[in-house]
């Protein structure tokens, strides 16, 4: 429990941390935040690491002078693509091994509806993951595992990080150092969360209402 409120705490307050992290560590703050960042889109196991929140405190302290923004954005970019691609390729290799037939619930027809899905919807899942957490740390897998088109996945995965990276991070440099932001940090850490997980709460309730009455219920 001691650990998971000092995580929470530092997740709170971020753009102190990153401060600090910055003052004792220079230029290797960009190492650490490429691991961190590499970690929650590239590792299935670590989709509890900051994400949006990390690249809002990285941008405001980009605006304070701790780190250059266009340095930022280009290591985090190279992050975000880079776990993606592994994420993909784990998936692609762990695929035909678990969907076999020989586990009741991963079933072949499961993995044959999910490259129909990414046949179709692919591009747009990958892009749209990117804002949505946990979502954004399983779609490259599930992509990996439903063989999307690689050259496909490249480019919205590509895409997908310049854009995400891109309008966080600029968004924490443009907004992240203004009083009324710094003094009220861990109300915007939680209002990005919270923003975040709308599409996925959306989907859903579109999930649920789309989905046929129970005949048991029904009959009675």
């Amino acid at each position: 429990m001691e650990f998971l409120s000092q995580f929470v705490e530092f997740c709170l307050h971020l753009d102190r941390h990153l401060t600090e992290l910055t003052q004792d560590y220079g230029t290797w703050t960009y190492a650490i935040l490429f691991v961190v960042v590499f970690c929650e889109t590239g590792l299935v196991v670590t989709p509890f690491l900051p994400g949006d929140s990390l690249l809002f405190a990285a941008g405001s302290v980009a605006a304070l002078g701790g780190l250059r923004i266009e340095v930022l954005c280009i290591v985090l970019v190279i992050a975000a693509v880079v776990g993606d691609a592994v994420n993909f390729h784990i998936g692609r290799w762990i695929g035909p091994r678990a969907f076999t037939g020989k586990l009741r619930f991963l079933k072949p027809q499961h993995l044959e509806r999910t490259r129909e899905f990414y046949a179709r919807r692919g591009a747009f899942t990958i892009v749209l993951a990117r804002f949505v957490p946990i979502i954004r740390t399983f779609a490259p897998f599930v992509a990996g595992i439903g063989r999307m088109n690689y050259a496909q996945f490249v480019f919205y995965n590509v895409f997908g990080a310049v854009l995400w990276v891109g309008s966080i991070a600029f968004a924490g440099y443009l907004f992240g150092h203004l009083p009324i932001v710094k003094g009220n940090f861990s109300l915007v850490v939680l209002g990005i969360i919270v923003v975040s997980l709308i599409p996925l709460v959306v989907e859903y309730f579109r999930a649920r209402a789309k989905r046929p009455p129970d005949p048991a219920r029904v009959d009675k």
